[in-house]
């Protein structure tokens, strides 16, 4: 029971310290590795107007994408124009600009040059979209066209940083030097038409991604990445090596809304890294657990950090469908990171966190409602009673009612733990936040968090309009199809099946690899999917299978050295080696690296082209063949194993991951094999 008597606030000091030292180190690894956290400084009521501005930008969007019937031209210029005016609010010249209440003339002059363009856009459409296209050509609309792609691209540099900025560079020096297309029709095709910057990545964007980029501002608000945590904690904590499975499932959990792996990897991982490396386990280790978890987030299921949302609208595929596919390889993903924490602990023989320590699961039990927002979005869009915009701003209202009854759950607590005597008026306060916890305050920082966040993913998914505009001009993307194909089906390839697949899907995963790299993942979607996805469909692979494979080698290349910033920014919090935490997150991660390359070549484990009971076959002999696989690279099951044991099992528990009858006997009797031979050699041993 709790004591009555007011405690001396100075025995809190110590602990004050350390959570503002963590927080302090939780700054300082996202200013380091996350371009989107190096925002200008702003102070009092400069502060309180920008803070304004970016609320009701947030609210024009919601507007716009819920209730407006504007022009499609109308909407995305609109859009992208109060984007630049708030990205050069937010996002200084160049990192470490510490000057505070201080904006330079040249970003103004930029800001409203940039932003003019677009604008301009905007209150001449209907204008502009009667002309023929060769008026398009004429110099004036060349300079407004040019002014608004480059003050978009230095934005760009700002708030996402340079690698989708040389890519975008690359595409457009191919279009000017090599294509030879002339400067007056590249502009109007990647300005004034819906090819370009206002193409398909803006558009998802503006209608989808916004909505749930702030949907996830307000989840974040009501605690339920703690709640997360504290389930994860309840469930694996008490085991060998606790933490790092909870680092697993609680990552997991948080980076499917989150949408970004740096991100994700610091929050989360300023919890679960300290307390892995509490427990024993290495410093490279801890922080690759956490970056390979928290990057495999984007590929869990329901929202994907929004990319599922994408897919659907690409393909226009249904959104449930494209969930229910990604199950399997999600589970198998995540199954393998688990598998290798739980043979590393055994390996280096960690306990779990004491018992009394732990969340108790019937206090987490109570705390459901929490999950609430997730279970009716996912509901109203996989059973299609609304769409997918109005289904996340329903969710925005059930996370705010969250709040709500988390605060005066939270006051009933706090008077049932102090003997304090609970009222009416009193919890009418605490409801509405005056006592802390979600408020109107919370609101309003989620609306500005929302919209600063979608100022990002915006920019990026510009530059990836004018990336595939760039391949529409030019037929670039045609050539690279042809090129990979007549490549794959060469002579010297045709006389062994399935090599040609094999190369071409290999030469794929290496462009994606590098053209991932450092850049958003919406942004890194939208841009596989206009270059390399169509590479693999000329091939034979399924689209929804082609898109899959591209996503994934997108996502994993934040934990691909050499520019793995997950790993680094896992690194930087464990106090690790960063190129080794970026080598032990990839082998951690080896499930993203292998199960594509196994839906690609056989669509199955995606449910394409199957039935109920090959799926729960598929089911069964995948994950068995992932925990050959993860035992095989982990080098340890019952005792440390030799070179012939760890071929033996990685190369059953791959043959048991390809779908076939003929490679599961293969693969079950070779895990077979190998796990004899270690029983053997530790009873010899013993």
């Amino acid at each position: 029971m709790a004591s009555n008597k007011p405690r001396d606030p100075n025995l809190n000091a110590p602990l004050n310290d350390a959570s503002a030292n963590a927080a302090a180190n939780v700054e300082a690894v996202m200013k380091k590795f996350d371009r989107e956290s190096n925002t200008r400084i702003w102070t009092g009521v400069p502060k309180l107007i920008v803070g304004s501005v970016l609320v009701m930008f947030s609210l024009f969007c919601l507007y716009v994408t819920l209730f407006a019937n504007f022009k499609e031209q109308v909407r995305l210029s609109s859009f992208l124009g109060l984007v630049i005016l708030m990205g050069f609010l937010t996002f200084p010249v160049k990192k470490g600009y510490l000057k505070e209440n201080h904006m330079p003339w040249y970003d103004i002059v930029l800001m409203l040059l940039g932003a003019g363009a677009f604008f301009y856009f905007t209150f001449n459409a209907s204008s502009i979209l009667a002309m023929r296209p060769k008026v398009l050509l004429q110099p004036k609309y060349t300079v407004i066209a040019v002014v608004g792609i480059l003050v978009l691209a230095e934005l760009c540099r700002r708030s996402v940083g340079l690698p989708v900025l040389c890519v975008a560079v690359f595409f457009l020096a191919y279009t000017f030097l090599i294509s030879k297309q002339s400067l007056a029709l590249a502009a109007r095709e990647l300005f004034f038409n819906t090819t370009g910057v206002l193409g398909t990545p803006i558009n998802a964007c503006s209608k989808f991604i916004v909505v749930f980029t702030i949907f996830g501002a307000f989840l974040e608000r009501t605690g339920v990445s703690e709640f997360f945590i504290n389930l994860a904690n309840s469930i694996t904590g008490r085991f060998a090596g606790g933490p790092a499975k909870v680092a697993v499932i609680s990552s997991a959990l948080c980076g499917m809304v989150s949408g970004s792996s740096v991100g994700n990897t610091v929050t989360t991982g300023s919890v679960t890294i300290p307390m892995m490396k509490e427990t024993g386990y290495k410093p490279e280790f801890a922080g690759a657990v956490e970056a390979a978890a928290s990057t495999g987030g984007q590929i869990m299921p329901p929202i994907m950090g929004a990319a599922a949302f994408l897919m659907s609208e690409i393909l226009q595929i249904p959104y449930s469908n494209i969930i229910v596919r990604a199950i399997l390889p999600a589970v198998l993903y995540f199954l393998g990171i688990f598998i290798a924490v739980h043979l590393e602990a055994k390996k280096l023989g960690l306990k779990g966190i004491d018992k009394s320590m732990l969340p108790r699961m019937r206090s987490l039990v109570k705390q459901t409602y929490m999950l609430l927002p997730l279970i009716i979005l996912i509901y109203l869009v996989s059973t299609n009673a609304r769409t997918m915009q109005f289904s996340a701003a329903i969710a925005i209202i059930v996370t705010i009612i969250v709040g709500i009854i988390n605060n005066v759950v939270d006051y009933f607590s706090k008077c049932k733990q102090g003997n304090e005597k609970a009222s009416a008026g009193e919890a009418a306060k605490a409801a509405v936040g005056m006592k802390g916890g979600f408020g109107v305050k919370s609101i309003f920082d989620s609306l500005e968090s929302g919209g600063r966040s979608c100022i990002t993913v915006a920019v990026a998914c510009g530059m990836a309009g004018i990336i595939t505009g760039c391949l529409t001009i030019t037929g670039l993307a045609s050539q690279m199809i042809n090129g990979i194909v007549s490549l794959t089906q060469s002579p010297a390839l045709a006389g062994v099946p399935g090599l040609a697949l094999l190369l071409g899907l290999l030469l794929t995963m290496l462009c994606c690899i590098v053209l991932g790299m450092g850049i958003p993942t919406t942004a890194t979607y939208c841009i596989m999917a206009a270059t390399c996805a169509p590479i693999l469909t000329k091939m034979g692979v399924p689209v929804l299978a082609a898109h899959f494979f591209v996503f994934y080698y997108g996502i994993v290349a934040d934990i691909t050295p050499p520019v793995a910033l997950a790993a680094y920014a896992g690194a930087a919090i464990a106090k690790g080696r960063p190129m080794q935490t970026g080598v032990t997150a990839t082998r951690l991660a080896i499930g993203a690296f292998i199960i594509p390359f196994v839906f690609a070549a056989s669509p199955a484990l995606l449910f394409i082209d199957t039935v109920w009971y090959e799926v729960i076959l598929i089911a069964i002999t995948a994950t068995l063949g992932m925990f050959g696989v993860a035992a095989g690279l982990s080098g340890y099951l019952m005792t440390n194993m030799n070179v012939l044991e760890r071929i033996l099992l990685i190369g059953g528990g791959l043959a048991l991951i390809i779908p076939g009858t003929l490679t599961d006997f293969i693969g079950l009797g070779v895990i077979a094999l190998g796990v004899l031979m270690q029983f053997l050699r530790k009873k010899k041993m013993a």
